[in-house]
């Protein structure tokens, strides 16, 4: 017979809601008090289950990575460079200016609002963007139809960019049909016809 209680609580869901109060009030806008509350939680649970507070941002990032920003690494299957870049850009502005979602992205926002105390998470959201930019990169050097002239490095980084400052705009409060507008330009700007 095992020792212990069993969990009181879904691991899952209790992930879930740490991950919107973490995309909606930041790493450093969030206390444990925020966390226990919204996750239905007591503090030892919430450590035997996640571990620290940093810990459980990391799991709430790769939850964000594989949840609501599956559209990235979904993006990189599609057939074209075209559509690669369509679907990122576009997917940023839905996901970042979503009805039931909070509107900016998680890693974005990570990144920006870190100060020196929080030194980890904001490492752990750079090293989650990094790796999104390398698979693009990688997806744009095996491009067949990649432009002449175009390099891969260079382009994953300028679409990041652009994905990124979309992220920024929607957390700023730019409405979805202002980015799509935005999104459309950047496109026709990007890939001309």
């Amino acid at each position: 017979m095992p020792g212990g209680r069993p969990r009181a609580f879904d691991p899952d869901a209790a992930l879930d809601r740490a991950l919107e109060v973490f995309w909606r009030q930041g790493y450093e806008g969030t206390s444990l008090a925020d966390l226990t509350a919204a996750m239905g939680v007591n503090r030892p649970s919430l450590y035997a289950a996640f571990g620290n507070k940093e810990e459980l941002f990391a799991k709430a990032l790769d939850r964000y990575v594989g949840g609501p920003g599956a559209f990235a690494a979904e993006a990189l299957t599609a057939p074209t460079v075209r559509e690669v870049i369509e679907r990122l850009v576009e997917g940023a502005v839905e996901l970042t200016t979503g009805a039931d979602t909070p509107h900016g992205c998680l890693n974005v926002n990570s990144v920006h609002a870190c100060g020196p105390g929080s030194a980890t998470a904001r490492e752990a959201a750079i090293a989650c963007r990094m790796a999104g930019e390398t698979a693009l990169r990688r997806r744009f050097e095996e491009a067949p139809d990649l432009p002449p002239g175009h390099d891969p490095g260079v382009l994953a980084r300028l679409v990041h960019t652009v994905t990124d400052g979309i992220a920024v705009q929607a957390a700023s409060g730019r409405t979805r049909e202002e980015l799509r507008e935005v999104a459309a330009l950047a496109l026709r700007t990007l890939l001309p016809a």
